[in-house]
């Protein structure tokens, strides 16, 4: 690496650093999920009612907080895509397809990176 680049590679790496430092928390917030969005993961969300395990969708890449039309005001509930388990054995099988889902904030839930 040249002089030059090596300069230029740290000039470049401050200023990203003082941009960072300089953005709200919910912008590091909002920039961080992007990130996350970009590189995908393997989530799962578990839905529970009381100590029971009621729903739960697999191979999940994000899931999105609702926004107002209007005002743009964030809303209380999310929603995402994600493949139902319907026979809860954390894994897709045959039959088992893609679909919408919401859920609301007081919905008691888990999301987790599935570690399979």
């Amino acid at each position: 690496m040249t002089p030059l680049s090596k300069a230029l590679c740290v000039a470049t790496t401050g200023t990203a650093l003082l941009l960072m430092t300089a953005c709200t928390q919910e912008q590091q917030n909002q920039l961080s999920r992007g990130m996350q969005n970009w590189t995908g993961t393997n989530g799962v969300l578990e839905i529970y009612a009381g100590d029971k395990l009621v729903r739960r969708f697999l191979r999940i890449d994000k899931i999105s907080t609702a926004l107002g039309t209007g005002d743009g005001a964030a809303r209380a509930y999310r929603y995402g895509y994600g493949v139902l388990d319907a026979n809860l054995n954390m894994q897709v099988d045959a039959g088992e397809k893609k679909v919408y889902f919401e859920i609301s904030d007081y919905t008691n839930a888990v999301f987790f990176e599935n570690p399979g």
